[in-house]
C-alpha cells in the first residue's frame, strides 16, 4: 500500500492546513508545465495528487488509516478489505 503521508512529506497527525501547504508546494515543484515534461516529475505529480485526494477528505482519510493498520493477507491486500 502506498504511503500517502510520505508522498506529501507530512506526519500522520498533520492537520488540514499542513496537508494543503505541503500539497501546494510539492504540486508546484512537480507540475508538468513547470518541469518541461520531465516524466519522473510528472509521475511524482500524479502521486502527490492521489495522496492529497485521499488525505484531504476526512472520510477517505479515516478509511485509508484503518486499512494501513490492518494486517496484510497472503494476497498483499489488507485483511477485511
Amino acid at each position: 500500500m502506498k504511503d500517502f503521508y510520505k508522498a506529501l512529506g507530512v506526519s500522520e497527525t498533520a492537520d488540514a492546513d499542513t496537508l494543503k501547504k505541503s500539497y501546494r508546494k510539492m504540486a508546484k515543484e512537480n507540475h508538468p508545465d513547470a518541469t518541461g515534461g520531465d516524466k519522473r516529475k510528472t509521475e511524482r505529480f500524479k502521486e502527490i495528487n492521489e495522496a492529497y485526494a485521499v488525505l484531504s477528505d476526512p472520510q477517505k482519510r479515516r478509511e485509508y488509516d484503518r486499512l494501513r493498520a490492518a494486517p496484510v493477507g497472503a494476497d498483499g491486500m489488507p485483511e477485511g478489505f
